[in-house]
């Protein structure tokens, strides 16, 4: 990758100091603009962008000081890295001024023009780091841009024959047609509402990648909504293993949308990856003032070489050697709604209790939707 040029602006009322500068800072990848005068490097200033500026201090008229103040107040050039230069004898408050100016370096004449050179080297080398870190910003913006729309188009383009598919499994499930036929057509069903959940997973994570889940928190209670999400698996085959415990009042404000898909996949993972037969236990514990705690509990244990990539995205977390059904998003997706709300969520397996999910969010969560959070 080749690093563009970077600007240094030079600014000195006598010939010869800048003709030395000139000589010593001149080098590929670097562009000297040259001022003999505050008004001349402020008019420079406002057609280049710079990398440092390099201001001699006793300039008739505009001196240098009063130079970086008006830099300093302006937000083009604000953030401009200044070294002083100055052939005045040494002073503490001269050079307290300086600094109290915005330099980042203040130079008595005559200095080791080595020294000038290595000072020069860093803010462009900062320079040169900050522009690929801004270009590598745009670049990643634009692969998710191009990530959640490819996922968007996916999603929409499968929905229509997934739709067909289970509109033609229902309709073979209600018809004599024998068990064989029967029998196929829930498997048909099953498959497809399996890839359809597969489906929402990657749009929701393209979202998520994106920052682009808009946020609606808004007043609820906690033990409604599980109860709500769990009305959804009515129909599951394992639906009556499903039980409700809650204690204290519930209430609070979160994004109803985003924690019920949570609450939703924390369910799907206890009925597809617990014992089959054993009871799933869906705990609100709403004693504490500040915060909500849920836990999911299923018969069944996850391997300890497992549980540390159970919330990662498209992470292995088959238990007891069985392959999870799906692209294992379901807890990467839990985790990051989660941490959105500014909770958290953990896991304990064991033979005595089985298998625990727990989430902890604030009452009053305060969603921090712009971008993946990183824990």
């Amino acid at each position: 990758m080749t690093n563009p040029t970077v600007n240094i602006l030079i600014v000195d009322d006598i010939v010869h100091n800048i003709t030395a500068l000139q000589a010593s800072l001149t080098r590929p990848g670097i562009h000297l603009l040259v001022a003999d005068s505050g008004t001349a490097a402020l008019d420079l200033l406002l057609k280049h962008e710079v990398a440092l500026a390099i201001l001699d201090v006793n300039m008739p008229g505009m001196n240098g000081f009063e130079l970086a103040s008006l830099m300093r107040g302006s937000p083009r050039t604000s953030h401009v890295p200044i070294i002083f230069l100055t052939a005045t004898a040494q002073d503490a408050s001269r050079t307290f001024r300086g600094y109290e100016a915005g330099a980042v370096d203040f130079l008595y004449k005559p200095f080791d023009l080595r020294i000038l050179q290595s000072k020069v080297d860093v803010f462009v080398q900062l320079e040169q780091q900050k522009r690929q870190l801004a270009a590598q910003l745009v670049t990643t913006r634009q692969m998710l841009e191009a990530n959640e729309m490819l996922m968007a188009v996916l999603s929409h383009d499968l929905r229509t024959p997934l739709g067909a598919v289970l509109a033609s499994a229902e309709y073979l499930m209600r018809i004599e047609a024998g068990d064989t036929v029967g029998t196929t057509a829930t498997r048909i069903k099953n498959s497809s509402l399996r890839m359809a959940r597969m489906v929402d997973q990657l749009l929701n994570l393209a979202r998520l990648q994106g920052g682009r889940l808009h946020s609606q928190p808004r007043a609820t209670d906690f033990t409604t909504l599980c109860k709500s999400v769990i009305e959804e698996f009515a129909t599951h085959k394992h639906a009556s293993q499903i039980v409700l415990r809650s204690e204290g009042e519930a209430a609070g404000r979160w994004d109803v949308d985003l924690m019920w898909q949570a609450i939703s996949n924390l369910i799907s993972n206890a009925l597809h990856h617990g014992e089959p037969g054993g009871e799933i236990v869906v705990n609100v514990d709403a004693r504490e003032a500040d915060r909500i705690t849920l836990s999911v509990t299923n018969r069944g244990t996850i391997a300890p070489n497992v549980v540390p990539h159970l919330f990662k995205a498209f992470g292995s977390n088959g238990v007891d050697g069985r392959q999870r059904e799906g692209l294992g998003l379901g807890l990467h997706i839990v985790r990051e709604i989660v941490h959105m709300h500014g909770g958290d969520v953990a896991v304990e397996s064991d033979d005595l209790r089985g298998t625990v999910f727990k989430v902890e969010v604030p009452r009053m969560a305060t969603l921090a939707l712009g971008s993946l959070t990183a824990r």
